[in-house]
């Protein structure tokens, strides 16, 4: 009896504990000294056949008594390890796609950070049957499934403060998951955060073309053929005008945008690799820098993705690679067979790639705007919302999601003021900030795409004070 009585007792230990012990990454190459925080890599099995890989670093202060984060990376199609290894996470990856430093500004100073590579197809994610076609709700609901999955494995966290953080095309993953989450009172939501995200496509490519021609990339000339055929009794539509001419004015303002070699991530910052072409035909694979967010309406975007999707289909190879950015450290690291071992992958999983492009081509967009997702949230009462933009960014400008915010029509609280953070010598301007009722809308300055990649201490700073409830 009293055997029995000491194996129910472990077995009550274990299964309160939870944690999944082959899960956990015992020794990280890269690293010169391994971490004193825990961190787990593993999947998550979600719909019968879908396995989405996840990345879970524990807080480096008091893992018990700190919330639990969720970061998403967009795209669509985009992994979230490279949140981990570029902008937020506890290491970032050098320049020899062999090393990793520590990241002094890393989100898991202060909280518990899962990165979850979503959906299936992306990162070292995978299905059993290897169709990748998928849509916002499929999306939204296998997300919602691999929480459950992450609180079962990780029961000591399901008390936690819970809070929902993306970028990009985040912007829709984040509140149409939040909107299922919500309503799931075994999961402690407190809020979520989106960064330079994806709120709604109108809003996004009308003042898209505020930001070009304010930003000095729109000459006279183009500006007043925009005005005198896109805009009608002070409104102008950019987003999905029928006037021919109007069109053939937007066309402009894309090759401006897109084709003339700016960073659309950042509009000050080097094109890394230099200046490039949307697609381009490499070693026999088709290479893709677009991810298809922008005038999504337009006549030639409509013809190009046709175009493109027809191409793809011609090639046993096509790679999606973000504009400007350069992705393979990130892409050597993680494929290090070293690396894989260290972080469990399935043999199944395919070579790592910063984006899909086969989940990126056929995904199906049904939320053209979230503002019924962010109404329903604030409508609660009970979480807080946090909309903030690098504000030199092109992909996801500031002002689309500034107006964004102010549709949604919420009380204003503090008026739209500068906002400070130390550097450790002095105090600097942040951005500027406005607050409404459980909602605030946040600029950082001279940042783009990727907040914590420019900006990493304003970006903790800013974290920090919406983890914390502190005031910006």
């Amino acid at each position: 009896m009293i055997c029995y009585l000491v194996f129910s007792l472990l077995l009550g230990i274990l299964g309160t504990l939870g944690v999944p012990e082959s899960d956990e990454i015992k020794s990280l190459p890269g690293l010169r000294k391994q971490p004193n925080f825990k961190q787990y890599s593993g999947y998550f099995n979600v719909a019968g056949n879908k396995h989405l890989h996840y990345w879970f670093v524990e807080s480096q202060n008091d893992p018990s008594g700190s919330p639990v984060v969720l970061w998403l990376n967009g795209g669509p199609g985009c992994s979230s390890l490279d949140g981990l290894l570029t902008e937020h996470g506890p290491f970032l990856i050098q320049d020899d796609g062999i090393s990793l430093e520590y990241n002094p500004y890393s989100w898991n100073m202060i909280a518990n950070v899962l990165y979850l590579e979503s959906p299936a197809g992306v990162g070292f994610s995978y299905s059993d049957d290897k169709k990748y076609t998928t849509n916002d709700t499929e999306v939204s609901m296998n997300n919602y499934l691999a929480l459950k999955e992450f609180f079962k494995a990780f029961p000591e966290y399901s008390k936690n403060e819970f809070f929902l953080t993306g970028e990009s095309y985040g912007g829709i993953y984040i509140p149409t998951l939040a909107e299922r989450v919500m309503e799931d009172a075994s999961i402690n939501l407190q809020g979520i955060a989106v960064g330079n995200g994806l709120s709604s496509y109108e809003l996004n490519d009308n003042s898209l073309v505020y930001f070009a021609y304010y930003h000095g990339l729109i000459g006279t000339r183009l500006w007043t053929n925009l005005q005198t055929h896109c805009c009608k009794d002070g409104k102008c539509d950019f987003y999905n005008n029928p006037d021919t001419s109007c069109t053939a004015d937007v066309s402009e303002v894309q090759i401006i945008v897109y084709n003339s070699g700016l960073n659309i991530y950042n509009l000050y910052a080097p094109c890394a690799g230099g200046i490039g072409e949307r697609f381009s035909i490499d070693d026999g694979q088709l290479v893709i820098r677009d991810l298809g967010n922008s005038f999504i309406h337009h006549e030639k975007s409509l013809l190009r993705n046709q175009k493109l999707k027809g191409m793809a289909s011609l090639y046993k190879r096509v790679r999606l690679d973000p504009p400007c950015t350069n992705s393979t450290p990130s892409t050597m690291y993680l494929n290090n067979p070293f690396v894989r071992k260290a972080l469990h992958i399935s043999p199944s999983a395919l070579p790592w790639v910063i984006c899909s492009a086969e989940v990126n081509l056929n995904y199906n967009r049904l939320y053209m705007d979230v503002k019924k997702q962010y109404l329903k949230l604030l409508g609660a009462l009970k979480y807080r919302v946090l909309v903030y933009n690098g504000d030199v960014d092109m992909a996801c400008n500031f002002l689309g999601d500034e107006w964004f915010v102010e549709s949604l029509q919420q009380e204003v609280q503090v008026k739209r003021r500068t906002w400070k953070y130390f550097t450790g010598e002095s105090q600097q301007v942040g951005g500027f900030v406005k607050e409404f009722s459980n909602l605030a809308f946040l600029t950082i300055k001279g940042s783009g795409h990727m907040v914590p990649t420019d900006k990493p201490v304003a970006a903790f700073a800013m974290f920090t004070r919406f983890i914390k409830r502190q005031p910006y």
